[in-house]
């Protein structure tokens, strides 16, 4: 088994990072690009993996498609191989992602009129998908399972031949990625309206329209930078290649960070990270990730080497993605000997036995989730030092994670 032991060589960071595009918005690019006969121009695409597998799988005439270990991935390309006429494939994934859910998803398309059959087990992947035209109309949707079904229904939506009219019913969550979906599918031309009040979404059949298009650097992996820079005694971070547009949801790291003394100054294309020099130190934190589940590990984290009291709302999803994130995170915490990430009601988890932070020989269980790794490789600076183990999957959103941190005061050792 690989493994990385990482120790921070300064209390005080500093240095410039050039953030990779982010894979959210790459992957709903790659299939607007797809569903416009690729006339697309775009820059600054992810080279996440799970951007690599999807790219690579649309330009495949396999019938045997592999999508790896990647949600986005897996559940865009169910929707958008089942517009393809002529098409006839079996899509597979990874084995985790053999266990992930996809019914919901594929009891929708077929409401739509798409042939698609399980491979092995009800509700799991792989799919048999034989691409055909689908009718649209009206659909009702759960909506509070996974924001990545809906997108990957919105997508093909102007595809149809009476375009969608979504009807969502439960708590609403991600809706910042639903929003994201939207911004580009009205970008490219598509017209499309979200009452989040009566929880529905109708898209207007049409055509996408090619223009040239950056792809915004990925905030969630600027969340990791904001991390450092809570846990370090001063910080003074660049990060290149994010806006102030407020497309990725993951964006509200900076509004969290401002209550532990963070401060964010926006540039051209880049935002800069500084640190009160006497913080207020927080005794208690407390917040709803309903709309940016993707940052919960690396709050949760922070908050537990801090040794604050935190209560945590809106994880539900976390226990569906690469793995279930909350089992993970309590176990890691509590084998670090740091914190236990306890279940208190519905809905509702807490840091508990928040203890003081002595560094111990564990090393982090990363699960096949390159969240992980992510989120606890800033507690080197409040560890002596931090050992990670199968430290690669970062690979599966950001590949140059490891290098990168060492330009801002880390080191493997």
């Amino acid at each position: 088994m690989s493994q990385i032991t990482l120790q921070s060589t300064t209390k005080n960071t500093q240095g410039t990072i050039t953030l990779n595009g982010s894979k959210s918005i790459s992957n709903r690019l790659l299939i607007i690009d797809a569903l416009c006969n690729n006339q697309i121009n775009y820059s600054n695409l992810s080279n996440a993996d799970d951007t690599i597998y999807l790219k690579s799988i649309l330009q495949s005439n396999s019938n045997l498609l592999d999508a790896g270990a990647g949600g986005t991935t897996y559940r865009f390309l169910t929707a958008y191989l089942a517009t393809q006429e002529g098409r006839d494939v079996v899509l597979t994934g990874s084995e985790r992602m053999q266990q992930r859910p996809i019914k919901i998803l594929v009891d929708a398309l077929k409401q739509l009129g798409a042939d698609i059959t399980y491979e092995n087990n009800d509700g799991f992947p792989p799919l048999r998908i034989k691409g055909k035209k689908l009718k649209g109309g009206q659909l009702t949707l759960p909506a509070n399972i996974s924001s990545q079904y809906i997108t990957a229904l919105l997508l093909i939506a102007p595809t149809l031949e009476l375009g969608l009219e979504l009807h969502l019913e439960g708590t609403i969550v991600s809706i910042p990625y639903i929003e994201m979906t939207l911004k580009m599918m009205n970008y490219f031309g598509i017209k499309t309206s979200f009452s989040i009040e009566n929880k529905i979404i109708k898209v207007e059949t049409g055509n996408y329209t090619p223009k040239d298009f950056f792809v915004e650097g990925d905030w969630s992996a600027a969340s990791y930078y904001y991390s450092i820079a809570i846990l370090s005694d001063q910080t003074q971070i660049q990060l290149n290649g994010l806006t102030n547009d407020k497309i990725q949801g993951d964006a509200a790291i900076a509004e969290i960070a401002k209550n532990f003394g963070i401060h964010t100054a926006y540039q051209n294309q880049s935002v800069v990270l500084t640190k009160d020099i006497k913080p207020q130190l927080l005794n208690f934190f407390e917040y709803d990730f309903l709309k940016c589940p993707d940052l919960a590990q690396t709050v949760v984290a922070f908050c537990a080497a801090l040794g604050i009291d935190a209560k945590f709302h809106g994880l539900q999803t976390l226990r569906i993605k690469e793995t279930d994130r909350i089992q993970a995170l309590n176990d890691e915490l509590f084998n670090l000997g740091l914190a236990e990430l306890v279940e208190i009601d519905n809905n509702t988890w807490e840091l508990q036995n928040c203890m003081p932070q002595v560094y111990n020989d564990y090393a982090v269980q990363t699960y096949e989730d390159h969240r992980m790794a992510m989120a606890f490789a800033p507690l080197a600076l409040k560890l002596e030092k931090i050992k990670i183990d199968e430290p690669e999957v970062v690979s599966k959103s950001y590949p140059d994670f490891w290098r990168d941190i060492q330009n801002i005061g880390f080191e493997s050792i």
